[in-house]
């Protein structure tokens, strides 16, 4: 998202005002037993909905109140994407790899970057809707009867739809019957005025047909080695496809289809993107320089992307700002950072495998009649039960009408970052429900900026009410787009008990405490600059057990006989990397000045889980001494195993490395079924 220029005219006008609000006000944090004592003076009525608090939800995205509004739905996260290859002759040459003797052709390699993005995609957006598209084949089989266009899908009918195991399993086998089933063709046929790669653009812009692109984005990846698809038509024809296909390619851009390219070199020959896909895409000169660096990064992080769910930006809730009396801008809130969760669990009917749907009836303890009219709440007050309806608690729960009031400003070197006590919300203007207020929006938020200030603002919310600073964050963009948006992050103030001062421990109260000497702490800084990360982000570090996780998955719905991929958990130190000799020398430099040259470290062994497995095999002997002193065979016969004890039973148990828990009767139930019986 990005502003739009205003006129002068309206900056100037809100500039004034902005800055006239913009003025240091001392600024206190009342502690929780404070807010505590002020209840003393609330009416009764209030106080039902201080006793109802639930402990606050640190990643929660916000108030789930029921004037929360969402104003996009699931539609809104889709993205709808059609892989069209290029199928020609040329695809299928034996090349040499740079760095192996073992030769690929390019379209092996193109399959097997859209499988891995095909297996991504489930986890990063279940909803997304793909198709496949072979374009320059011997068959056809479209929707428009285009000759040498061929869509490969698995159900008759359903050309675009979300990527399933089914769709994977039938892909990940499309070159062992390519030849007999689908056919290559090499290109434009000499006096023939089919175009492929026309057909294929009309095809996939057909496939995308469905959804607005106001809330789905609609791409077209194409994989081709042949930069000059009409080098072989003759010169008249040539000049004909070379227009048509670039007004066919403008076409679909204008109703929202971005095309990707991404090349492929032949052997000896590098692509040339200016034959003629600079003039379809419209590339101008600097982006026709920056193209081919990138593209191979590009084609990279395609086939190597890192399986995480990916959240689309959306509105978690609509909230108004009250800058003055009478002025009042109309936001719209995003969470930019939640946790990775695994996915939902869903039951299923055991018979037809259907999803099954939860029901949930209330029975008057009564009458024991069903209860049809809305449920009502009661406190019970000097022994009477009060009742109350859901609107009459929404409306005690209510602390103010304005749920963001603007109290002042303050100079930003008072913000701390331990004031960061939860993941912040991102705030952005929205007409929708208040007029002008992108343009007020943007006055107040320039004049911050130029000013040095964050506001201090009331967030009056029904779980917990508090002050909260509002951020200003510059755009910050780049060649590939933008990196981060303008807007203003709504950080939550802490109150002042939250806040605690590091307690000094003492070692010793006889003897003066150990300080460490100059030397000590300047070898311990050198050390930490040598192991300080550069440009670290939390985004480069996947979590080990989702993506275990993910792996199963994949196993268990592609039906893979291999063995489990062994997931690298990154979150261990880079050991390799920590052998470095600069390093390596400033460990060691720190070691010797504290712990002296000749200091042998201990290695500490988990001897707690040595003494439990010595415990276990010793039981495990003596179940087995003690078991060959019964006959179980025949006590199961003769039913004699009821006059056993616990103890007795559990050493055939033991003996034969079976579950311990349970009753006698389930004791005696696992020994004969181990037995046969």
């Amino acid at each position: 998202m990005k502003f739009f220029r205003l006129p002068s005219t309206g900056i100037f006008t809100f500039l004034f005002p902005a800055a006239i609000l913009l003025k240091i006000f001392p600024l206190s944090f009342c502690t929780r037993a404070e807010r505590r004592r002020t209840n003393d003076s609330i009416p009764f009525a209030y106080k039902l909905q201080l006793m109802d608090l639930e402990s606050d939800d640190l990643f929660r995205d916000e108030d789930d109140e029921e004037n929360s509004n969402f104003s996009q739905d699931k539609e809104a996260t889709k993205e709808f994407v059609v892989y069209m290859i290029d199928a020609g002759r040329d695809m299928f040459l034996q090349i040499k790899e740079e760095d192996d003797e073992k030769k690929r052709p390019h379209f092996s390699t193109v399959v097997k970057c859209i499988l891995e993005s095909l297996k991504t995609r489930i986890i990063n957006s279940d909803n997304d809707e793909v198709a496949i598209c072979f374009f320059n084949t011997r068959e056809k089989r479209n929707l428009q009867e285009s000759e040498g266009v061929y869509v490969f899908n698995v159900r008759e009918g359903e050309d675009l739809d979300r990527p399933t195991a089914r769709l994977i399993k039938d892909f990940s086998h499309v070159e062992d019957n390519f030849e007999n089933e689908i056919g290559s063709q090499s290109g434009i046929i000499p006096g023939s005025r089919e175009n492929p790669l026309y057909s294929a653009l009309w095809v996939a812009q057909g496939l995308l047909r469905k959804g607005s692109t106001r809330n789905v984005d609609k791409r077209i990846l194409l994989f081709t080695n042949n930069d000059d698809p009409f080098g072989s038509a003759d010169p008249g024809v040539k000049a004909d496809m070379r227009r048509t296909t670039i007004q066919r390619a403008k076409d679909a851009q204008d109703l929202g289809i971005s095309i990707e390219l991404f090349p492929l070199s032949r052997l000896g020959e590098e692509f040339n993107i200016s034959i003629f896909y600079a003039d379809m895409l419209e590339f101008e000169n600097e982006e026709l320089t920056q193209f081919m660096p990138t593209v191979a990064e590009k084609f990279e992080d395609l086939t190597n992307q890192l399986r995480k769910k990916i959240y689309k930006k959306r509105v978690v809730r609509k909230i108004t700002l009250m800058v003055a009396d009478g002025m009042s801008i109309g936001l719209s809130t995003y969470a930019l950072i939640r946790p990775a969760l695994t996915g939902k669990i869903t039951w299923l009917d055991s018979v037809t495998n259907k999803p099954l749907k939860l029901e949930r009836s209330y029975i008057c303890a009564d009458t024991g009649a069903l209860v049809t009219e809305p449920l009502k709440r009661f406190q019970t007050y000097q022994n009477e039960k009060i009742k109350f309806s859901l609107d009459e608690l929404s409306e005690i729960k209510k602390v103010t009408s304005v749920p963001l009031r603007l109290l002042g400003f303050k100079p930003l070197h008072c913000l701390k970052d331990y004031h960061n006590i939860r993941p912040a919300t991102f705030l952005y203007p929205s007409d929708e429900e208040i007029s002008g207020s992108t343009c007020a929006f943007i006055a107040l938020y320039r004049a911050m900026l130029r000013f040095q200030k964050y506001g201090v603002a009331f967030y009056g919310n029904t779980r917990s009410p508090q002050l909260v600073a509002l951020l200003p964050q510059e755009e910050v963009t780049s060649s590939s787009g933008q990196i981060d948006p303008p807007g203003l992050h709504m950080i939550y103030l802490p109150y002042s008990d939250d806040i605690r001062r590091s307690e000094k421990l003492h070692m010793s109260m006889d003897g003066p405490v150990p300080r460490a000497s100059k030397e000590q702490i300047d070898k311990a800084t050198a050390m930490i600059k040598k192991l300080e990360l550069r440009e670290f982000s939390v985004y480069q570090i996947s979590n080990p057990a989702l993506q275990r996780h993910y792996a199963i998955l994949q196993v268990l719905a592609l039906d893979e006989n291999e063995d489990l991929p062994e997931t690298k958990d990154e979150t261990m130190p880079d050991e390799e990397s920590m052998q470095r000799p600069g390093i390596a020398k400033a460990v060691q430099e720190f070691k010797d000045v504290v712990y002296g040259s000749n200091y042998e470290f201990e290695v500490i062994t988990n001897t707690k889980g040595d003494e439990a497995s010595k415990k276990r095999k010793a039981l495990t002997d003596v179940a087995v001494k003690e078991v060959g002193n019964y006959n179980w065979s025949k006590l199961a016969e003769t039913q004699k195993l009821q006059n056993l004890t616990v103890v007795e039973l559990k050493y055939y148990l033991t003996a034969h490395n079976l579950p311990l828990t349970g009753k006698k009767e389930v004791l005696i139930n696992r020994i004969l079924t181990h037995l046969e019986r």
